[in-house]
């Protein structure tokens, strides 16, 4: 069995009976960031103190180079994980960090006993050619025997890189997306992350899965709000696949 509770923003704790994950640790309190160029403003702080988590086994960082993935606060947690595995680039901002390349796995246990593999999977945060500007960024594929396959985006706007992970792992029983269409002004104001209507082509690609969004409250560049999400979805006609909850709220998969 599986339960997602939303911390807020990309910031979501995943228990695999037991095992515990915590996605892009962000628990700051609100406040604003400054980036080249502007400044990112986050809304709302954590419904969940850091103070108040389980002990973490793994904390899957998607990229460690922007605020609203991991802030002050969120990198404190990581030297109290097990486990950090994220980019070579976030392994050359903290030393801790267990980088993976693109499809690379590796295979950990858990405090529960319990092995988990975790394969690196392809992103990209923003459109073809992004990368100089916004840097290396990387999802997951997290597989157990008893609570099968669990996709995590990562900021990720590329719907041909949820086609890889699709054909390679066709099992996804559950997609942590992130939403939520940040935009900062780059590449014509382009969506960093995926769009509602993104977001239900990657559900329909990832036949079956449920998709619990993250990404898509608390800060002020993300474009597209979560009642934006709910309708995409009920226009698909899939709306029964969607696990969207309020910040500090769960949602078990069995």
């Amino acid at each position: 069995m599986t339960k997602i509770t939303l911390i807020g923003g990309p910031t979501a704790l995943i228990d695999i009976d037991g095992f515990t994950v915590l996605t892009d640790p962000t628990f700051d309190a609100p406040g604003e960031y400054p980036i080249p160029g502007g400044v990112l403003v986050k809304q709302s702080g954590p419904a969940i103190a850091s103070a108040d988590l389980p002990h973490i086994d793994v904390v899957a960082l998607s990229h460690a180079h922007h605020p609203d993935n991991l802030d002050g606060a969120g990198a404190s947690l990581l030297p109290v994980a097990t486990t950090v595995l994220g980019t070579s680039m976030a392994a050359e901002q903290f030393s801790l960090v267990t980088a993976l390349e693109p499809w690379q796995s590796v295979s950990l246990t858990g405090a529960n006993g319990k092995d988990v593999i975790f394969t690196a999977v392809p992103a990209r945060h923003g459109p073809v050619g992004c990368e100089e500007m916004t840097g290396i960024v990387t999802g997951f594929v997290i597989e157990s025997a008893n609570a099968g396959t669990i996709y995590i985006s990562g900021d990720n706007a590329a719907l041909e890189l949820v086609d890889e992970v699709a054909a390679r792992f066709p099992n996804v029983s559950v997609a942590v997306l992130f939403t939520g269409a940040a935009r900062v002004g780059l590449f014509d104001n382009a969506p960093l992350t995926l769009t509602a209507e993104m977001a239900v082509e990657a559900a329909k690609k990832l036949s079956g899965a449920a998709i619990f969004p993250v990404h898509s409250e608390g800060w002020a560049h993300f474009s597209e709000d979560r009642q934006l999400l709910t309708s995409a979805f009920d226009a698909a006609g899939i709306s029964d696949r969607l696990l969207l909850v309020a910040p500090g709220a769960s949602a078990t998969v069995a």
